[in-house]
């Protein structure tokens, strides 16, 4: 009944109109999954692939630097469902905590839990099995990097709780969901060195400012809830603050580059990655929210260019 509900709820959908939902009832899981299973896919946002695509790239970037080239298809593997499952489990968590909150969203509004297509107990069983499965590949990956996937888990659980007390849960973001790179050098050469912690500081850095362009689509909603985010923080002045995010993330990369001494097919990448910054800053417009979505999705091209820079700088000659 909740479903059909949803689904009458979200019947006056228009293509032509800025999808700021994170509900659309045309996608493949609408399609192709049992009626049962969708509550549980989009919970996990398998519908919205783009988070997951985002948290993979830079940990795959990692992994080629890493492994000075090509790394194995084992660890391609383990780290890309790795990748996929703690995302899922980060989804689940936060509308878990934001279940009365995200009915009061224009883009949440829909979501499994808050619209009653799935009951809290539920989301708690299946948030237990995403990570009964995150739990069998520590037995894939070395003692150091266990450790590390250890401490990630309460990084993950917190961050949906952050915006009720910091107007700054964008790094918490960022640290979390770009974990994997640490993890890639750990699993790969037993340390983390200065230069990969370089790379993964970039990486919390771009996140926070390309989430913050996410953040000013729900900016209205969450200063009527009495929620915080860097959008709130920034206001009028979000240009300003995320070009210097992004200079700051391109600085960062710039040094991690030198001190791997990458060819420098990476420095031309990276060139190219400092201009798609410098377009996004040009088009981003605090009062866009349909505009700022577009440039949020975006930064799948800065995830698939900065793996490209790992490739080319590992694999071209100096």
């Amino acid at each position: 009944m909740a479903t059909e509900q949803a689904s009458t709820a979200h019947s006056d959908y228009d293509p032509d109109l800025p999808d700021l939902s994170d509900m659309r009832p045309d996608d493949w899981v609408q399609r192709w999954l049992p009626a049962s299973w969708r509550p549980y896919a989009r919970l996990c946002r398998l519908d919205r692939p783009v988070g997951t695509w985002l948290t993979l790239l830079p940990c795959l970037a990692a992994l080629v630097q890493a492994a000075e080239g090509w790394p194995t298809v084992w660890r391609l593997i383990i780290f890309s469902v790795g990748a996929l499952l703690m995302r899922g489990v980060g989804c689940t968590f936060n509308d878990i905590f934001d279940r009365d909150f995200d009915n009061q969203v224009e883009r949440t509004r829909f979501r499994p839990l808050t619209s009653g297509q799935l009951t809290l107990k539920n989301a708690v069983y299946f948030v237990i099995g995403q990570l009964a499965v995150c739990g069998l590949l520590l037995f894939a990956i070395n003692p150091y990097s266990r450790w590390l996937a250890v401490a990630l888990v309460p990084i993950v659980i917190v961050y949906p709780l952050c915006k009720r007390f910091t107007y700054w849960p964008q790094i918490v973001l960022g640290i979390g969901f770009n974990w994997g790179m640490l993890m890639a050098w750990s699993d790969t050469q037993n340390i983390v060195p200065p230069a990969a912690i370089a790379m993964w500081l970039g990486a919390v850095l771009w996140q926070v400012g390309y989430d913050s362009v996410y953040a000013y689509v729900d900016m209205r909603d969450d200063k009527m809830l009495g929620l915080r985010s860097t959008a709130l923080r920034f206001r009028d002045n979000g240009k300003l603050w995320i070009s210097g995010f992004y200079a700051a993330t391109a600085a960062l990369w710039l040094y991690a580059g030198i001190s791997l001494r990458l060819s420098w097919a990476y420095f031309l990448i990276l060139a190219l990655i400092a201009l798609h910054f410098a377009w996004q800053m040009w088009v981003f417009n605090v009062r866009r929210p349909d505009r700022n979505f577009m440039l949020f999705r975006s930064n799948m091209t800065v995830g698939v260019l900065l793996l490209l820079a790992a490739l080319a700088g590992t694999l071209i000659g100096t």
